[in-house]
């Protein structure tokens, strides 16, 4: 019989041994078993690999909060160094005239996407190996749900191996585009989102009230032109003055989408939903709106959203103290850590 590690051992009752979860213990990963609730028996596996706004925080918070909440099996995935630890802190450009030194990033347990009924990805500029980004377009191709938050829109510095028809597939076709510049003032501004009234009742959007976040909003589309084909905007972004919940509109920023919803199909013909929000970093992520509505996402995406209850907690299970966003390492104490180090 297998014994528990010490890992394991570390953080009982909340990262899970049980044979039923399907994916194993791991010092390189987190995972949650899911309680008794309506994602019972569904697996979430949620990606933490950016470099700005502390996916590695808010990941497990939200992989805790669908297990303990809401019953799923929950895996969160790390973007880590060699040394294996969890580092944001990686370049992901090579320094100019030593390309040859730059290495590649990595992301142990990709493998397990086969095993996802829904993947929540929060990556930015990465270059993965090809063995990695297989995994990553098998579960694109597979059909099922995708999310992508924040900086996820520009999550790989280059193409992904990934064909339809002999022609190439870039990740903003699946997601509906990608981060073209800071429309808010970057960190300066933050974001309240309005719910686009003729979609007020769209089960992503059941009992979601008051999203607001200190990231600043994203320009996805040229002015002039807007959402792809395809794309329905659920929430808009209006840039407010300062970072302090109920500031002013920017007057001179109109609001935009932030979060949409389209339909990707596969080379098999199959139909994927797609939830993309740009807000969602680790600080916007204590707002309750916006968790209720990235976790309604995945009962949407899965089509189970009759599961949907807008009563049901969104609560952090246990202390959630996200680091501001930013470069500024050694200023903000983000350094490399454990997996583990992430369960509180």
């Amino acid at each position: 019989m297998k014994l528990p590690s010490i890992t394991s051992l570390m953080i009982s009752g909340i990262a899970s041994l049980s044979a039923a979860h399907p994916v194993p213990d791991s010092e390189s990963w987190l995972t949650f078993e899911g309680k008794e609730g309506p994602g019972k028996g569904k697996h979430v596996v949620l990606i933490a690999a950016d470099q700005e706004y502390r996916s590695e925080q808010a990941m497990p918070m939200m992989a805790r909060i669908l297990a303990e909440r809401h019953g799923f099996d929950t895996t969160v995935l790390f973007g880590v160094n060699e040394d294996g630890l969890v580092d944001p802190t990686l370049p992901v450009y090579p320094e100019k005239g030593r390309e040859s030194e730059f290495k590649e990033h990595n992301i142990p347990g990709l493998e397990h996407l086969a095993s996802a009924d829904c993947v929540i990805f929060f990556h930015r500029l990465l270059t993965l190996p090809d063995d990695q980004l297989k995994h990553i377009v098998a579960y694109l191709d597979s059909g099922k749900p995708i999310i992508v938050l924040r900086t996820a829109n520009h999550g790989f510095r280059g193409p992904i191996p990934y064909e339809i028809d002999g022609k190439p597939v870039r990740f903003e076709d699946i997601i509906g585009g990608r981060f073209l510049a800071h429309h808010g003032n970057w960190q300066r501004d933050s974001t309240r989102g309005d719910i686009v009234p003729e979609m007020k009742d769209h089960p992503v959007l059941a009992g979601v009230r008051d999203i607001w976040g200190t990231s600043d909003v994203y320009r996805t589309y040229k002015e002039g032109e807007g959402l792809p084909e395809g794309c329905t905007a659920l929430v808009n972004g209006q840039p407010l003055i300062g970072r302090e919940k109920g500031g002013a509109d920017n007057p001179e920023k109109e609001p935009l989408p932030v979060v949409w919803v389209k339909n990707w199909k596969t080379s098999k013909g199959g139909s994927a939903r797609v939830l993309h929000s740009t807000m969602g970093s680790a600080k916007d992520l204590r707002s309750e709106g916006l968790r209720r509505l990235v976790i309604n996402g995945v009962y949407w995406g899965m089509g189970i959203e009759d599961r949907i209850d807008p009563e049901r907690s969104v609560d952090h299970v246990g202390s959630y103290k996200p680091l501001d966003s930013g470069f500024a390492y050694d200023k903000l104490g983000v350094v490399p850590r454990k997996p583990a180090d992430y369960v509180e």
